[in-house]
């Protein structure tokens, strides 16, 4: 039983921002570290967690569900941390369920081979390999039993080309003769038992003899140019027969059993190849979701599905029992707790835990959960925090990260978020990581407003979000520079972008607020006429030249959001 405890991975939400992604780095560290502090045996990674990167046997792993803007990137190659995994989708995938590992075989090998492994391991199934552990076919054990019921022709062994080797285990025979890497490559399987002159009558060129010990007949199958002499009941074999069975190129097999159990028994010689199936495998892939396969495992009724790697590589078999009980992803979430935002599949995974400095939002649990939700101006705050609590030390690149968060978040507190615990974290953090925060601010403020070289699509999405108020659904991006020139230029490039982006993602109104950090001003731009009449109610402003001007407005969360939610629940 496979006792590997169950990873945990930490979300931040769609489209991520830089506290998003340094919160889900930073929380996922403190958790491995709480653990392994509380001498939790299912942690089992204490010695071996780095603050860099923690390994994939870690218990808590950070992902990300969407792609890094040009901040984000900055603050994690400045402090030498790895950008978290991309996951898309946390619905149950094929690699998170029970994948029975076995191990594959040849085609070459017997029946009986092929019988003996499915009893010793107990399966129904066995899975044949290529040299490079692709899958070459499938042999059940209802194809062994069908070999058995079936009639075949006496020509079976060369037209599967039996190896002698696998004649050898299926007689528990000695090689008297010849080679045993040698196969039947023609002729009919016989019984000797008339006298030489009727089995000169019977024997034709390359056939395989069934015998006893008489000299007379074993001489005449020589001279009948049989291939293959298979002497029963330990019969000894004479040097001249021998002799003259190896200068005619015909190759001797020793068995105890008689001439009746060897004619029942040697069909198990066959290789598996001859029987197994090999076109139109239903496979899946580890990569596959359980809701999209469900349907044909049930349709098709195998006992079991090969699972293969994404490289086609052989991983294991699967049985419909395989979805009872099926484990789901435990996420915890970190800066956000609405369902828009979250990753997608986020309603068939378990939801742990939520860290979060938004409103309270539309996730749903089916038990209770701890939740930390903090009126601060960064996730990165509360997680500074946490560490301070649990007596956990910051290492330098942790501190930079959240530190980084926070300066985002807050403008380098200049937004109405901020709050003096968050400016508070920021410097104690400052001071860990051997850096200045004006310092930091500048540089990475400059490489999140360096955008000429984006797309509008990249522009759009570097950090957009999702909202509901009552039936209304409604999405709001923000891009940060220190230049108005710059902002100038978006500016006419997502004003034709933002119908596309309403339509791409059904919902009722979209806005883009363009943030001069220098000026801390809000240019608002809005996708349509019910949009902008939204705007001016919410802000008594009127709109001119396709936008709001919005002086002092820097936060989405507390300035922009607020307002709209409000106007639009009237």
């Amino acid at each position: 039983m496979d006792t590997t405890p169950r990873k945990i991975y930490v979300f931040g939400h769609k489209n991520p921002d830089t506290d998003s992604i340094c919160s889900a780095i930073s929380y996922a560290y403190l958790k491995n570290q709480i653990a392994a502090h509380m001498g939790d045996g299912r942690a089992a990674l204490s010695a071996f967690v780095t603050a860099q990167e923690a390994p994939e046997n870690a218990v808590y792993v950070a992902r990300r569900a969407g792609q890094l803007g040009p901040e984000t990137e900055y603050i994690l190659k400045r402090f030498n941390t790895s950008a978290p995994k991309y996951i898309n989708d946390v619905r149950v995938q094929v690699a998170d369920i029970d994948i029975r590992k076995i191990d594959g075989v040849c085609d070459s090998i017997s029946l009986k081979q092929a019988w003996t492994i499915m009893r010793s391991v107990n399966i129904a199934t066995l899975p044949v390999l290529n040299p490079d552990k692709t899958l070459k076919g499938l042999i059940t054990i209802g194809d062994i039993a069908r070999s058995y019921m079936a009639v075949y022709d006496n020509t079976i062994l060369a037209k599967s080309s039996t190896p002698y080797a696998n004649i050898l285990d299926a007689l528990d025979g000695d090689m008297i003769v010849g080679d045993r890497e040698q196969s039947v490559t023609g002729g009919k399987v016989a019984i000797a038992a008339a006298n030489p002159e009727l089995i000169r009558e019977h024997i034709e060129d390359g056939d395989v003899i069934i015998l006893g010990n008489r000299y007379e007949t074993q001489l005449c199958a020589i001279e009948q140019h049989a291939s293959l002499l298979i002497v029963c009941e330990g019969s000894p074999v004479s040097l001249t027969i021998k002799k003259i069975a190896e200068n005619n190129g015909c190759a001797i097999i020793g068995t105890h059993f008689d001439t009746y159990t060897v004619a029942r028994l040697i069909n198990q010689s066959v290789p598996i190849s001859y029987f197994m199936k090999k076109d139109d495998l239903v496979t899946f892939k580890t990569t596959d979701f359980i809701a999209d396969i469900k349907g044909t495992m049930l349709k098709k009724r195998h006992r079991d599905f090969p699972v293969l790697t994404r490289n086609r590589r052989f991983a294991g078999m699967i049985s419909r029992r395989s979805l009872i009980n099926m484990p789901q992803k435990r996420l915890i979430l970190v800066d956000h707790n609405e369902l828009e935002q979250a990753v997608d599949g986020v309603l068939d995974a378990e939801v742990i835990e939520i860290i979060d400095h938004h409103k309270l939002g539309t996730v749903e649990t089916m038990k209770p959960i701890v939740v930390r939700n903090q009126p601060v101006g960064c996730t990165g705050t509360i997680i500074y925090q946490m560490f301070v609590e649990n007596a956990i030390d910051i290492p330098p690149n942790i501190a930079g990260l959240l530190c980084g968060a926070i300066i985002s978040d807050t403008l380098l507190y200049r937004s109405p978020t901020c709050t003096d615990a968050d400016r508070q974290a920021a410097e104690a953090l400052a001071g860990i990581a051997g850096i200045q925060t004006n310092e930091l601010a500048r540089e990475m403020f400059a490489a999140g407003s360096n955008l000429h070289s984006k797309s509008e699509e990249e522009i759009f999405y570097q950090d957009f979000k999702r909202f509901t108020a009552g039936t209304t659904t409604f999405g709001v991006g923000q891009i940060m520079s220190m230049t108005q020139d710059e902002l100038d230029e978006i500016k006419e490039r997502m004003i034709p972008y933002m119908h596309k982006a309403k339509k791409n993602h059904g919902v009722d109104m979209v806005f883009f607020m363009l943030t001069n950090i220098i000026d801390e001003s809000t240019q608002l731009l809005y996708s349509d006429d019910q949009a902008r009449e939204i705007a001016e109610n919410s802000f008594n402003i009127t709109a001119a030249d396709h936008q709001l001007y919005l002086p002092g407005v820097v936060s989405r969360k507390k300035q922009l959001i607020p307002r709209l939610m409000a106007t639009l629940q009237q």
